[in-house]
């Protein structure tokens, strides 16, 4: 069971480190097709690689399980679409750090009395990380990582649902999917005037990168998992975010992020050490619908 826990760790920093690596490489697309485009672009993209790979099968969903995918997907296109609009605007470790309110949110919400230390060493190092008494931080990039926040709260709880409740990645080339059609509705026709070949497969790599294998890889840790764990291990994402942000965008922290940076990789290893999940068995429609969060 230990090595479970390990496994869904190992899953989500990887998780975290394509998320980051994806939103840095996107930094040209967003030149050329804005926020809202560069989302659209790379949903779509996830959408059409899951469905040619994964094949779903209806016959492998419950109404109720069902339901809860195309709530993923719809939760899913909120938060790609809000936190892409975010780092347009935000330097990329502080619309990550805002960003992690969410999963904060779930961790306290969820975690044993005993556990909720990790949540608030990783709010204290989210703070550290936003340096908000500094000022100057765009309220609009502000209000889009606080509304990615929130999605990103729903697409957790949501994912775990969604994972208990198919095998596979079954799941996730259904969300996908309706995640493309509510990106296409959003923000589709304004981009596609602007389309051209080059750009088109760069996004089908950027797709891959984000979110195709991220997303995959949360889907599985959420299997081995507490909510609790999994949201306070989120906290490592702003911290990876500001050394990606150092390494390829050339953004340089000052000294309040690094000490930030410590206390959210404190955070995350205690999440690690008490983020156990009893193991659940994805059900086929055969079985009855009851779901249990953890």
């Amino acid at each position: 069971m230990r090595n479970d826990v390990r496994t869904g760790t190992a899953m989500a920093l990887a998780s975290m480190l394509l998320v980051q690596l994806g939103l840095a490489a996107s930094t040209g697309l967003l030149d050329q097709l804005g926020a809202d485009g560069t989302a659209w672009l790379r949903l779509a993209w996830a959408a059409v690689l899951l469905l040619v790979i994964v094949r779903p099968r209806p016959r492998s969903f419950t109404r109720q399980t069902l339901l809860a995918c195309v709530a993923l997907g719809v939760v899913t296109a909120g938060l790609t679409m809000l936190f892409m609009a975010a780092v347009a605007r935000l330097p990329l470790g502080t619309a990550s750090a805002l960003e992690f309110l969410g999963p904060l949110g779930v961790a306290v919400a969820r975690g044993r009395r005993s556990a909720r230390l990790w949540p608030a060493l990783a709010a204290v190092g989210v703070v550290l990380l936003t340096e908000p008494w500094r000022g100057g931080i765009d309220p609009v990039g502000t209000a889009y990582a606080l509304g990615a926040a929130v999605c990103w709260a729903a697409y957790i709880l949501l994912t775990q649902r969604v994972g208990d409740g198919v095998s596979g990645l079954h799941g996730l080339s259904v969300s996908m999917p309706v995640a493309a059609l509510v990106a296409t509705l959003v923000a589709g026709p304004a981009v596609f005037s602007a389309l051209t070949w080059p750009v088109v497969f760069a996004g089908l790599g950027l797709s891959v990168l984000l979110p195709v294998v991220p997303f995959a890889l949360e889907l599985l840790a959420l299997r081995r998992l507490t909510t609790a764990a999994f949201g306070t291990l989120m906290s490592v994402e702003p911290a990876l975010a500001l050394v990606i942000g150092l390494i390829v965008l050339g953004q340089r922290p000052g000294w309040g992020p690094v000490v930030g940076i410590a206390f959210v990789v404190a955070a995350g290893i205690g999440a690690e050490r008490t983020g156990q999940r009893t193991a659940v068995q994805p059900r086929t429609s055969e079985q009855p619908e009851r779901l249990t969060l953890v």
